[in-house]
């Protein structure tokens, strides 16, 4: 069957914090008085910290013991007091870019017939922020794993997102920056997946140089599927 949707995922796909994780984190805590503490160390911290937390849920309270871990020994306590302020930073638009390829494939794919969805880790900030970024109104379909009680690689996220969507896995081509979560999440449930690896060499023949390249490998797909 010819694809007919794509969805997305968003984090490392269609945005990414800015200017980083690690300079959001240095810039809040230094309003509360956590002075001298690098961006660069912050990242290499939440880099460790992202590693050492299993089966991550995408939720508040996972975000919570995620921002715990990054800060540890750099606070009293075990709790980072200004947590809900860091929550709060990351919800608004200017803690985050845009990549520069995304709202020209947008508009080519869009011009084109093909109809547009999300499917994202995320928690209840993701829609929100999304309005304020300008691109919610884009997508006919968001589908946000805090909603359906299911986190990528799960079947059952790319299920959800198909019916939504109005159409059977096998006309939806999902992209996103992971192998596990939206490459082979996405082929479990049915659907078809391309990953995204700007900058790099691609190491598989379903990796995406830029977003821009959509359109032709849509082509090629659907001469594959005919």
């Amino acid at each position: 069957m010819k694809i007919q949707a794509v969805t997305f995922d968003v984090g490392g796909t269609l945005i990414e914090p800015w200017p980083s994780v690690g300079h959001v984190y240095a810039e809040v805590a230094e309003r509360h008085g956590l002075k001298n503490i690098s961006a660069e160390v912050l990242n290499t911290r939440f880099k460790s910290a992202w590693a050492a937390v299993k089966n991550f849920n995408h939720s508040q309270a996972g975000w919570e013991e995620l921002v715990n871990l990054t800060f540890k020994n750099l606070v009293p306590g075990t709790s980072v007091p200004f947590f809900q302020d860091l929550y709060e930073r990351f919800a608004r638009a200017d803690a985050w870019r845009i990549f520069d390829d995304v709202r020209p494939a947008l508009a080519m794919l869009g011009s084109s017939g093909i109809r547009l969805g999300i499917v994202s880790n995320w928690d209840e900030r993701l829609r929100g922020l999304l309005q304020q970024l300008g691109l919610a109104d884009q997508f006919a379909s968001i589908v946000v794993s805090c909603d359906i009680g299911a986190v990528k690689p799960s079947a059952m996220i790319f299920e959800h997102a198909a019916a939504k969507l109005e159409l059977p896995p096998s006309a939806i081509l999902h992209v996103g920056d992971s192998l596990e979560a939206d490459v082979l999440g996405a082929r479990s449930a049915g659907l078809t997946a391309l990953r995204i690896r700007r900058g790099q060499e691609p190491s598989r023949e379903d990796d995406l140089h830029s977003l821009t390249d959509l359109p032709s490998r849509l082509d090629q797909l659907s001469r594959t599927k005919d």
